[in-house]
């Protein structure tokens, strides 16, 4: 008897185990496969609650995952990319999008669950081609398969199915029938297995087999909705006072909604369980399953609707609960990456982009400035360029950590682009360098009290022109993605090249005529040649949208 018990046990546990695996594949191709939707979704962010909890039901249902998409809002508002106000509905929309999960589970019958089979075999073999579209299909396919194996599994005769399992789960029931202990079962098993979905899809499977009564089970749901909030109260552990704030509004939400059902259910449970009876009668299991899944969609959008109003508040009771901290000395951090989108690379990416689009207006502003530097003496900037260099030092270091790290787990079309944003920030340090270099040049002219004789001042000025207007074009390119220029981009850069040689043989002319003094040569040489190195590297900056891995100019 122990070893048919043990059996089962073993039966019960490798269902969940299959049902798991097949929940993280499938959340894991619906992020690579929907990326550019989740970017559309997200990009839409706004202060409109109601398009807020419509971005998080959204963006939940694509992925599969509340938890993921709490992760995911905590990095966007740790990143300062979104505030609490408009995290705050996004929270409580994912709280409605996990709920599509539990609909799937309960609509299974005996044809479907034969197709699921067939589909999860036919992922895996999908898996081997070497296509990455058809392999990432395939796992789509393989997880949506591997769930409903693993919970006909647990539905099995050798698990939920053994009148021993049965009987076993009858006496822990009658001992933990108490509705705050079957809250706690639900917040303790979902934060052990880190998946909201996945708990409740073990609850509608066991009350499907009979092993779990439906009035319990109502109860272990609530607390279920408790115990997906730990992913993301982990999640935030590291991170500033914003993303602590929005796994506590998070937290709060789900516990006042299981308070208030909690005690509408301790009231009205016969009613609740028999208005759920009406409206899926029968005994079979799909009736069964149905009143647990619809109890869990009508406790997420009751406590939204009922919530929603209270935004404002919320954030409030969260700024009072965690207070700001004392202003600290200055620490460079990056402005939209966060360290938490590592688990949505599409998301990731889009950050990333926004990231050096702030770099390159950096460096716009170091080249203006250290222009104006070499060319008329001034030093007054020389603070803010290099405060500004040592950002765009700092921001080219972290951004590469992190490409690296996001490039472990991205699909064959992001790595493309992640190759492409390596050359990029390369190119843009260097670009930076160069500016500092022209204002040094500016530096040490002026303290040596030397200038370029009007001659040279003026073809210098005609190429730092040009150079400006390649960098307008290759900013436009990047940050736009606008292909419209890129010939004349080239057409410029060309221009540079033909320039540095005629104004080296021009300077060249006037040391020989007497005409420019011999202690200026080695500036001017350096300012030419840094200004067409420059070129060089803003031809790589706009050409990068569409030659993402192609060669590469410059120094």
């Amino acid at each position: 008897m122990e070893i048919l018990l043990i059996q089962s046990l073993i039966w019960l546990l490798a269902g969940v185990g299959v049902f798991i695996v097949g929940m993280n594949f499938l959340s894991e191709a619906l992020e690579k496969s929907a990326g550019s939707g989740m970017k559309k979704m997200l990009e839409k962010i706004s202060n409109n609650r109601f398009s807020g909890v419509g971005i998080g039901a959204g963006v939940t249902a694509i992925i599969q995952s509340s938890s993921a998409t709490s992760v995911m809002v905590i990095g966007l508002v740790n990143a300062g990319v979104m505030t609490l106000m408009q995290a705050t509905p996004i929270i409580m929309g994912a709280n409605i999008g996990t709920t599509i999960t539990g609909i799937l589970v309960a609509l299974k019958n005996d044809y479907f669950n034969m197709l699921m089979y067939i589909l999860a075999f036919a992922g895996v073999m999908m898996g081997f081609a070497k296509n990455e579209k058809v392999k990432l299909s395939g796992m789509l396919c393989s997880g949506l398969g591997l769930i409903f194996v693993g919970l006909n599994v647990m539905s099995s005769e050798q698990a939920f199915g053994n009148p021993l399992v049965e009987d076993m789960f009858t006496e822990i029931f009658k001992v933990i029938d108490f509705p705050l202990l079957l809250i706690l079962v639900g917040a303790v098993f979902t934060a052990l297995i880190q998946s909201s979905s996945a708990a409740t899809g073990v609850v509608i499977t066991m009350v499907g087999t009979g092993v779990l009564s439906l009035d319990l089970a109502l109860f272990i749901i609530l607390g279920a909705n408790i115990g997906t909030c730990v992913t993301a109260l982990l999640a935030s552990v590291g991170g500033n006072e914003n993303s602590k704030r929005v796994a506590l509004i998070h937290f709060t939400f789900n516990v006042i909604g299981t308070a208030l059902f909690t005690a509408l259910l301790w009231i009205f449970k016969d009613q609740t369980v028999n208005l759920l009876v009406s409206l899926f009668p029968g005994n079979d299991a799909m009736s069964l399953q149905m009143r647990v899944s619809v109890f869990h969609v009508v406790f997420n959008v009751a406590t939204t609707g009922l919530l929603l109003p209270f935004t404002k508040l919320l954030v409030k009771y969260s700024c009072i609960v965690i207070k700001e901290k004392a202003a600290k000395e200055e620490i460079l951090t990056l402005k939209y990456v966060d360290d938490r989108l590592l688990s949505t690379p599409p998301i990731a990416l889009m950050q990333v982009k926004k990231e050096m689009d702030y770099m390159l207006g950096l460096v716009e502003e170091n080249i203006g400035l250290s222009f104006e530097a070499m060319e008329n003496g001034s030093l007054t900037n020389g603070e803010k360029i290099k405060s500004n260099e040592r950002i765009i030092d700092f921001t080219n270091g972290e951004l590469t950590k992190f490409l690296i790290k996001l490039s472990m787990g991205a699909s064959e079309t992001d790595e493309k682009v992640i190759g492409s944003y390596f050359h990029v920030l390369n190119d843009l340090e260097r670009i930076g360098d160069h500016a500092e270099n022209f204002y040094e040049i500016g530096e040490e002219m002026h303290n040596k009290t030397i200038r370029f004789s009007d001659l040279a001042k003026a073809d210098i000025k005609k190429m730092c022109e040009i150079v400006f207007i390649m960098l307008a074009i290759a900013k436009d390119a990047f940050e736009n993605l606008n292909k419209s220029r890129l010939s004349e981009l080239t057409e410029l850069e060309n221009r540079v090249d033909d320039m540095k040689k005629d104004l080296t043989a021009s300077h060249y002319s006037r040391l020989a005529e007497g005409n420019c003094r011999i202690e200026v040569s080695p500036y001017y040489s350096s300012a030419v040649l840094g200004l067409e190195r420059v070129a060089d590297h803003l031809i790589n900056v706009g050409y990068s949208i569409i030659n993402p891995v192609g060669s590469q100019k410059g120094n």
